[in-house]
């Protein structure tokens, strides 16, 4: 098959067929072209030889060139597609290392299987093209709604035509009670776009909380046009939801305009997933007032938050309790993923029991280490002491305002609080001195006496072993392990030591031992000083 005059425009109008059915640039279809041509010519001339094709984009027409490059005359390695200087001088003036040679080729004439090599090389391509453009035309949609027609279900899961391509809907990702029948509609969430060997692949969800609150930006205008914000979204997919929503327009109710009248716009969303009830909840920046939204309809009497450890404590009354926790502990784990936070959920009764055990173990360690009666002791406690260190070292003001204490007593109490302390730390010397720890640990400013027992205890006798922690193994923190927050346990946590505290104290270590330079620290803090200085003199001005 030459390619004469006579189809030469019949290349350009096939190029144009092929790229407006499958959607694609025409230019890629006839550099598809250009290289089968050249490939056949190779098969014709020589593999050896570097054959270009040109076809021009106006008339059609065929160019076949050889290119010979021009190298060192140690380096020439292919002799049909490379020459040295001095062969160059017959072709080209004044010739250099690099310069190329190209000179027109006649036609080639393609037999039978250089034609069907140079198809499969053109549909090779054509494909590599539709993929490339159905994977940039997804990709670009990731994050929203898709309307499909079900294609077939293979092991649970169920494919979806999507117009320009097939989608997945994975058995996990569909709402549970659902079932799908060959060109039934289906709207699903593009949660991903993946390129793989056989082309893009397209990942649907149902189930994803993103889904929710993409339909209710379809149901509620004041969604889609950013009046009212959903900031948090949890999902049971196919029994209970929340979804969490503020107003940026302080006349408009982001819950009843998401409710719509008469439900009709939650209504549409239920509906849509298969009946799943959804609790919309007013958020609140104010964390302990949004989780006592979140956990409705159940009534909260009251809310102990730990933001370092972000866990809160809720305190219901006794006949809230199940209404709180809900099914299968449904109501209050919905209510921890729009919160982000781990909820733990008493009674008062349960609260009260905590409270008062606190309240006899602080009782009992005054009685036993400041030698004083119970009534004494329970009135230090009540008073707001917890510790031996708040007793010895509080303005003795404060003790003086306790029925009963003057000036003597609070003196007295003082004195006693700091013997049993002293005495406390020399005991914790010792017995650290007796496991091991070195001196270098000890005079180490930070670590009091017992948190030096506390290390040795554990294996750190050191400077060195000290400033090889890292700075959660001193002050504890938290751990996801599957899906469940797991507490990690730090040495110095009992001394309530922070993770700031822990991080300043181990690189004070490594300066110490030379292992960190102090000049690499001086430009983060100048740079801190630097912003300090700068929001400082923009809070001068707005004044």
């Amino acid at each position: 098959m030459a390619i004469t005059s006579a189809n030469q425009l019949e290349l350009l109008q096939t190029a144009e067929a092929v790229a407006r059915e499958k959607m694609i640039d025409p230019s890629l279809v006839i550099e598809a072209m250009e290289e089968s041509l050249a490939r056949a010519a190779k098969s014709r001339y020589g593999a050896e030889m570097d054959i270009h094709v040109s076809i021009d984009r106006k008339t059609g027409r065929a160019t076949f060139t050889r290119v010979r490059t021009v190298v060192e005359d140690d380096e020439v390695e292919n002799y049909q597609a490379e020459m040295t200087v001095e062969q160059a001088k017959q072709y080209l003036d004044d010739p250099k290392v690099g310069d190329q040679f190209v000179e027109e080729v006649p036609p080639v004439d393609m037999g039978r299987i250089a034609a069907q090599s140079a198809k499969q090389v053109i549909l090779q391509k054509v494909r590599e093209a539709e993929r490339d453009r159905q994977f940039e035309e997804f990709q670009d949609r990731v994050g929203t709604i898709i309307n499909g027609v079900v294609k077939r279900e293979e092991y649970g899961n169920v494919i979806v035509d999507v117009g320009r391509g097939e989608a997945i809907l994975r058995r996990n990702e569909k709402i549970g009670r659902e079932s799908y029948r060959p060109n039934d509609r289906i709207r699903c969430y593009i949660k991903d776009v993946r390129r793989e060997a056989r082309g893009p692949q397209i990942f649907l969800s149902r189930t994803a909380p993103e889904f929710m609150a993409e339909l209710f930006k379809m149901e509620v205008p004041e969604i889609y046009d950013g009046i009212i914000e959903i900031k948090a979204v949890a999902r049971d997919p196919g029994s209970r939801a929340k979804i969490a929503v503020i107003s940026h327009d302080g006349s408009i109710d982001p819950v009843g305009a998401c409710v719509g009248m008469r439900g009709s716009r939650v209504q549409a969303v239920v509906n849509e997933l298969q009946g799943e009830k959804i609790d919309i909840i007013p958020w609140n920046e104010d964390q302990p007032t949004f989780l006592v939204n979140a956990l409705q309809p159940a009534e909260v009497a009251k809310v102990v938050l730990d933001e370092e450890a972000e866990r809160i404590e809720v305190v219901v009354p006794e006949e809230q309790l199940s209404l709180a926790i809900g099914r299968r502990g449904q109501n209050v784990r919905l209510a921890s993923q729009l919160t982000n936070l781990d909820i733990d959920i008493m009674t008062e009764a349960e609260d009260s029991e905590r409270r008062q055990k606190e309240f006899e173990t602080r009782t009992k360690l005054f009685m036993d280490t400041l030698d004083l009666d119970e009534f004494f002791a329970q009135l230090l406690v009540s008073e707001g002491f917890t510790n031996l260190e708040e007793v010895a070292y509080v303005e003795i003001d404060e003790l003086l305002v306790i029925d009963g204490v003057d000036e003597d007593t609070a003196n007295e109490l003082q004195a006693r609080a700091r013997d049993v302390i002293e005495a406390q730390a020399t005991a914790a010397l010792e017995k650290a001195r007796e496991l091991g720890a070195e001196d270098s640990l000890i005079d180490f400013e930070g670590l009091t006496p017992q948190m030096v027992q506390a290390l040795a205890e554990d294996g750190v006798k050191t400077l060195e072993d000290f400033a090889t922690c890292a700075d959660w193994e001193l002050a504890g923190g938290w751990t996801t392990v599957d899906g469940e927050r797991v507490k990690d346990e730090g040495l110095l946590e009992p001394f309530d030591v922070s993770l700031d505290e822990a991080q300043n104290m181990v690189m004070t270590a490594r300066v110490m031992l030379g292992w960190v330079d102090p000049s690499e620290l001086e430009p983060e803090e100048e740079v801190e000083a630097d912003e300090a200085e700068t929001v400082f003199a923009s809070e001068e001005a707005g004044a």
